[in-house]
């Protein structure tokens, strides 16, 4: 009988095991990977490309660019309204940047001299 309790016990652990990894995969799954303004890259007037797009917390922003020419920061609000970044910013610099979204609206900046003021900024509001 206690071997019986056993068995069922780790039939229901087995059981749960599978549903969380199944409800993980659907979140993964559901991820989505965009180019930051499409074909032309991160670059300027970029402002307007996140207009029409449904993000997800957990989506991936794609940044291409060239580094000798630019930078991705991720800033706060402040930092995106002043085209400045808050210190301890995260700075990219690959040029073939990939970012996940957190949920909420995510801000982005090149702080090269003048870019953000030209327009070299996004913010993407991810649900």
């Amino acid at each position: 009988m206690a071997q019986g309790r056993g068995s069922a016990g780790r039939r229901a652990a087995v059981l749960a095991l599978a549903l969380v990894c199944v409800l993980l995969h659907g979140e993964f799954a559901e991820s989505a990977v965009y180019t930051v303004g499409d074909r032309g890259g991160w670059s300027f007037n970029t402002g307007g490309w996140p207009g029409g797009k449904r993000f997800r917390a957990g989506d991936v922003l794609v940044f291409k660019y060239s580094p000798a020419a630019h930078n991705v920061v991720a800033v706060n609000a402040a930092g995106y309204r002043s085209c400045s970044a808050p210190r301890g910013a995260t700075t990219y610099k690959s040029g073939n940047d990939r970012v996940t979204l957190a949920r909420g609206t995510n801000y982005f900046i090149c702080t090269f001299p003048g870019h953000c003021q030209s327009g070299m900024k996004i913010a993407v509001t991810a649900a």
